[in-house]
C-alpha cells in the first residue's frame, strides 16, 4: 500500500492549521483530500479557497445541485467519500 507523508492536526502550523481548522468546522474533521496536500501549504490554501468559490460563490447552479453533481462525479470515479 502505498503511503503519502502528511501533517498530522495536532502538529500543524501556518496556512495548513488553518485549512485544517477550516475543515474542522466545516466537517468536524480533517478530511485525507487535505491531509495529502499539507506538505504544499499554500497548494492546500490556494485548492481549498478554490473549492469554496466553486461550492459556495456564486453562480447560475444553486448549491445543493454543486453538491448533487460533485457526488455524482465522485461515484463515477469510484470515489467513496
Amino acid at each position: 500500500m502505498a503511503y503519502i507523508r502528511q501533517v498530522e492536526p495536532q502538529e500543524a502550523t501556518g496556512l495548513v492549521k488553518a485549512q485544517y481548522d477550516a475543515g474542522l468546522q466545516r466537517t468536524g474533521k480533517v478530511f485525507n483530500i487535505l491531509r495529502i496536500q499539507s506538505l504544499t501549504p499554500e497548494a492546500l490554501d490556494s485548492t481549498m479557497h478554490f473549492y469554496v468559490q466553486v461550492m459556495h460563490g456564486k453562480g447560475p447552479l444553486r448549491r445543493w445541485v454543486r453538491e448533487l453533481l460533485a457526488t455524482v462525479v465522485s461515484k463515477a470515479n469510484g470515489c467513496v467519500y
